[in-house]
């Protein structure tokens, strides 16, 4: 069938130019404050309706304790956390080998919190409780110390404030903090305080880094008011997704005022001293390159925009903990070549594929057909297992396919080329053959003694498991050995570079489907055209990791302006792909 054209010239500058605002660069957008006619303008009500929170992994990554299911971020079971990892007592007195299995237990009772590291015979590290003569004062009082000390407020938000109200079991978080400075002199350590810094998805203060400090001349101290009832939002505060009112100021900052994250997922910018996520995420500044990816596709933490800040990365107190557990889940290799992109200039019909520029490419063939001649692509996606178009396979021909690895002239054969049969394809239960809904297929290599599948001459590329990870006007690549213009075959692998556009439902009434992705040149100059279908739709995060966003599907003429090629959006049967293949294989977050 086809790959990938164009639009019309003005829709493609308008997205392309539209595109800039939301696309990712290598340095976090600073935005100027705004009258309050225009607060709501960052949000994206679209998205809104969608009623993200912490828990969709299609915008966030889950915890380690977690993982992703149909876009939500559930309980693991404790068993399924890594063993590595310092020992640490709940609330209830449970005696926990990591901190992991803990949260994975709290995940399920949430009466069994975190107390603290080590012997749950040691007790309270800190007691900590609110209020002070007349006023709402946050107090921390140390094992080991007789009396109560304040809290300081520099670097206090409401990421702290809302642990510090669900510590107290106020589970909506807090209402709002204030700076107290009006604390006599002969108050208790009124010189000292204690820095309570958290990353605001804590479910006690005593999993987030607290130090004692000498208090500065013009600190003040953190008093707080916990959320306790339900009300209606005014015109100038948005409604979290948990019913909680905030500010509309307060949303798209990169702080987690809402407790839930829902006022920071859906931004189309972000406000003062935050990052802007190319999946129009806001995450605080101090996030970016901690060595730990906040953003979808990975540009927080890019070469290029941290060789400049060479920051040291504090992580404290459980944060620490955390971040080290991730490094014992299981780590899969995928999309990872030494091909970048570029921006040479292309002729009609693409480039001759050098070896090793598309490991994941591979060819499907049918024994018995004129000259087994290539007759679709395909995508090896990890194990034994290669993703395709529905269209491509018929269930009862299982035993004629073969699937190529390594090839790229299918005259001249290369010593690399390898050849495969099949155990079985997977049509998906809904392929609709009228309209190209839902085309896709898995297919099942036979495997070699065990059952498993050496591939020596390929590497998986990546399967996105969110539809936020790349958007219109972002690069990708196809790749194939579909006829040229004018309808000649070609017997080389050729690719081009193409650009993501906005949905295609105007070209193509009725029979553009959401779980569709379109993607061509302005001038239709690169397209996919008849022996392509099935093959890759290649995008690349910044890392330059290779993610399967597409896989040809179908489209109206080959290399035609205003006749965009047509994919299956893989991102919209992540969960279908992970149930027949396992997560483990495909996933390289939220497993």
């Amino acid at each position: 069938m086809r790959v990938v054209p164009v639009f019309l010239v003005f829709l493609f500058l308008f997205y392309f130019c539209g595109a800039e605002n939301g696309a990712s660069n290598s340095e976090e957008k600073q935005v100027e404050p705004v009258q309050p006619a225009e607060q709501e303008n960052y949000l994206i009500e679209e998205c809104l309706s969608n009623q993200y929170t912490h828990k969709s992994c299609k915008k966030v990554f889950c915890n380690p304790w977690e993982r992703c299911v149909e876009g939500k971020c559930l309980c693991k079971l404790p068993y399924q956390c890594p063993k590595n990892g310092t020992s640490v007592c709940s609330t209830n007195g449970k005696q926990f080998q990591t901190y992991c299995q803990l949260k994975s237990y709290e995940c399920q009772h949430p009466a069994a919190r975190f107390l603290n590291e080590g012997n749950c015979a040691s007790g309270e590290t800190f007691e900590i409780s609110l209020g002070y003569g007349d006023s709402s004062l946050l107090r921390v009082k140390p094992a080991n110390h007789k009396e109560d000390f304040f809290v300081c407020d520099s670097e206090w938000t409401m990421n702290e404030a809302n642990v510090a109200c669900r510590h107290f079991g106020f589970e909506l978080g807090a209402e709002y903090y204030e700076s107290n400075s009006n604390i006599t002199k002969s108050a208790l350590n009124s010189s000292q305080c204690f820095q309570i810094t958290c990353r605001g998805l804590e479910t006690r203060l005593a999993e987030c880094y607290i130090r004692e400090k000498s208090r500065d001349s013009n600190e003040g101290f953190v008093s707080l008011q916990c959320h306790e009832n339900v009300r209606d939002c005014s015109a100038d505060e948005f409604r979290c997704v948990n019913n909680k009112c905030i500010s509309l100021r307060n949303t798209c900052d990169g702080i987690n005022d809402c407790g839930d994250l829902s006022d920071e997922l859906c931004c189309k910018a972000c406000r003062g001293n935050s990052f802007h996520c190319r999946s129009n995420i806001c995450i605080p500044n101090k996030n970016v390159c901690n060595k730990e990816a906040d953003c979808l596709t990975e540009e927080d933490e890019t070469q290029l925009l941290c060789a400049d800040r060479k920051k040291d990365v504090e992580n404290h107190s459980m944060d620490k903990e955390r971040k080290m557990i991730k490094t014992f889940l299981p780590q899969i290799t995928c999309g990872l070549t030494n091909h970048t992109l570029t921006r040479r200039k292309r002729i009609i019909g693409g480039e001759v594929a050098k070896k090793g520029e598309f490991p994941w490419q591979v060819a499907i063939r049918e024994t018995g057909s004129e000259g087994a001649t290539v007759y679709c692509g395909a995508v090896y996606i990890g194990g034994c297992w290669v993703l395709t178009a529905a269209h491509c396979v018929r269930a009862n021909r299982v035993h004629l396919y073969r699937i190529w690895i390594g090839l790229l002239d299918t005259i001249q054969f290369n010593r690399e080329t390898d050849t495969h049969k099949l155990k079985r394809l997977i049509i998906h239960e809904k392929y609709n053959a009228a309209t190209y809904e839902n085309d896709i297929a898995l297919l099942e290599l036979k495997g070699f003694g065990r059952g498993e599948c050496s591939l020596k001459y390929t590497i998986p590329a990546c399967i996105p498991w969110s539809e936020y990870m790349f958007k219109p006007g972002d690069k990708c690549k196809v790749s194939g050995w579909g006829l040229e213009k004018g309808y000649t075959k070609q017997y080389v692998l050729k690719w081009g570079n193409v650009n993501l556009f906005q949905n295609c439902s105007e070209l193509y009434p009725g029979r553009f489907f959401k779980e569709m992705a379109c993607a061509g040149t302005y001038d239709g100059s690169i397209d996919s055209c008849k022996g392509d279908s099935g093959g890759p739709l290649v995008c690349f995060d910044e890392e330059n990791v290779a993610y399967v966003w597409g896989i040809v599907s179908w489209g109206e003429n080959c290399g035609e302006p205003g006749h965009p090629g047509v994919y299956t959006k893989v991102s919209s049967y992540y969960d279908w792909i992970s149930r027949h293949v396992t997560r483990s294989l495909i996933s390289r977050y939220n497993i």
